[in-house]
């Protein structure tokens, strides 16, 4: 349950969530995010739930070639627009990342 005094509740509501979630699901790491990325596009969810996935979706191994199927997969059911949106999507979160993992490399970088 999220702490009541947290800065963030929402965001720490969310974080159980998905917590729990991935602790009742029998899926392998690759095939649950699959599923949420599948989901997100159906939802045409915005950049900022994209965020929440990148970084589980690299640890698990998941290749840009594997979210081009995950969209190819799903196109023909969520239609041209939502699949063009996810992919927008996707494309800005994973630049706002690499743009926040070289800014803690710098910082990690001291004099330079």
């Amino acid at each position: 349950m999220p702490d009541p005094s947290s800065e963030a509740p929402v965001l720490d509501l969310l974080a159980a969530m998905t917590a729990e979630s991935v602790a009742r699901c029998d899926l392998d790491a690759n095939s649950l995010i699959a599923a949420r990325l599948a989901a997100l596009a159906a939802v045409d969810a915005p950049t900022a739930s994209y965020l929440v996935h990148i970084g589980p979706a690299m640890d698990s191994g998941v290749t840009i070639e594997q979210v081009q199927d995950i969209l190819i997969a799903v196109a023909p059911i969520i239609g041209t627009a939502r699949t063009l949106s996810a992919a927008e999507n996707i494309t800005a979160a994973l630049g706002i990342t690499i743009v926040a993992l070289e800014e803690a490399l710098d910082a990690q970088q001291p004099g330079q």
